[in-house]
């Protein structure tokens, strides 16, 4: 066992100015693609490459392993950022980011050890984890079996999120033997696995969020993790990512606005000033707009920082307050969630209030913010949310960790 098993460090924050600078350079590169590849549908693999050999995706490993201690708050804030510049950039790296987190909550020794220095590398992981279809609820038809010394997977997954862009694929899947769930980390590049970009949303629409298939793909058995280990807040974290995309939306969006109102030249006779960037009811829409965007990304950092306890408490030793830790970390994702959706569907409608009938020209693109933003939206139901938000205010009622979707029972 070396001294960084003993010691086990723990990422607990960087030196935020310095980190973001780091990678503004490249998000403003990012940003300046933005419109053309949302009207040509064009993948990001470039931008996804330029963060993957700025090790962007490492910004979580403890700094003794060569990363840079990020915090989770620090983490969102960096995607908020990412997504002002392009918001399908984050999202596509959601899976990368939460198996990254499940190795950070991951017992010390050999095997963490390789996947930090992986991220380092700058390995990115996509995640394939829903099958759709006549799949019962519950079902899990991805099946891996043993093989020798090795495992062999087989199954089709669809909202395959980043995948398209990464190394290794993390895939929940059904052990043939004993039945068990599992996460089978398996490489992308080998025979076995086929993908396709068929994801036809009309919003975040350059994710890669199509059909991943299986057939006899390799699994080492080092990469086959019980899914009973998985972290606890996993469901919180991969909402906080999707709070993140959401803020920096609504920071694209208010950006935007700003830029056509200021540089506009058309008025109308019956306005308010010779220049709308002075006519004061343009200005207020523009104030509202900004207010909705500031409530949105001030309560998404908020959320952030009980899934940061969450996961110190995971090396505390006190499995109260571990749980109580968890707990919170579901409560105020949801609790965001509920509330920032919103606040972002309305900012990205509300901006066109300060623009004309020229400004829903599809070569602004200005609509993507609202289809965006919607979409991301739809991922887990607001309804629920709040419904166990409400539950857990009334009665103390403890948040679903894990949730599954599905075909259900045949009606009578």
């Amino acid at each position: 066992m070396t001294e960084h098993q003993v010691i086990n460090p723990l990422s607990t924050g960087a030196d935020y100015p310095a980190l973001a600078a780091r990678f503004r350079p490249i998000f403003q590169r990012i940003a300046e693609g933005a419109v053309e590849r949302e009207h040509s549908r064009t993948l990001p693999y470039e931008p996804i490459q330029w963060l993957k050999d700025a090790g962007f995706g490492a910004v979580r490993v403890p700094v003794e392993y060569g990363g840079d201690g990020a915090s989770l708050p620090q983490l969102f804030e960096l995607l908020i950022e990412l997504a002002a510049a392009d918001s399908n950039v984050p999202q596509a790296l959601r899976g990368h980011f939460a198996f990254a987190e499940d190795r950070l909550n991951a017992p010390p020794g050999a095997s963490r050890d390789l996947w930090f220095k992986r991220f380092v590398d700058g390995d990115i992981v996509g995640c394939a984890w829903t099958e759709i279809g006549t799949v019962a609820i519950g079902e899990v038809v991805t099946q891996v079996s043993p093989d020798g010394d090795r495992w062999k997977l087989n199954g089709e997954k669809f909202y395959s999120t980043g995948s398209l862009f990464s190394d290794w694929i993390d895939v929940y899947a059904q052990r043939s033997d004993t039945g068990a769930a599992v996460i089978a980390a398996t490489r992308t590049h080998q025979p076995g696995v086929v993908q396709r970009d068929d994801w036809d949303g009309f919003g975040q629409r350059t994710t890669g969020s199509g059909t991943s298939r299986f057939t006899d793909a390799v699994v080492e058995t080092e990469n086959l993790i019980d899914f009973a280990t998985r972290f606890k807040y996993q469901t919180a974290f991969y909402q906080l990512v999707l709070l993140a995309t959401l803020a920096g939306i609504g920071r694209a969006a208010l950006s935007d606005v700003a830029h056509q109102v200021r540089n506009r030249r058309r008025i109308y006779s019956h306005g308010n000033a010779t220049h709308v960037s002075q006519d004061a009811q343009v200005q207020q829409v523009v104030g509202e707009v900004a207010a909705l965007v500031y409530a949105a990304q001030a309560s998404a950092l908020k959320a952030a920082v009980p899934a940061q306890q969450a996961y110190l408490a995971r090396f505390g030793g006190n499995d109260v307050a571990e749980r109580e830790a968890n707990v919170a970390a579901e409560i105020e994702s949801a609790t965001a969630q509920v509330v920032v959706s919103d606040l972002i569907q309305r900012a990205t409608s509300q901006l066109f209030n300060a623009l004309g009938a020229s400004d829903v020209r599809q070569g602004k693109a200005l609509d993507r913010h609202w289809r965006n933003a919607r979409t991301v939206s739809s991922h887990n139901p607001v309804i629920y949310k709040a419904r166990i938000v409400g539950d857990w205010v009334i009665n103390g009622t403890e948040p679903p960790f894990v949730w599954q979707i599905g075909n259900g029972p045949a009606k009578a």
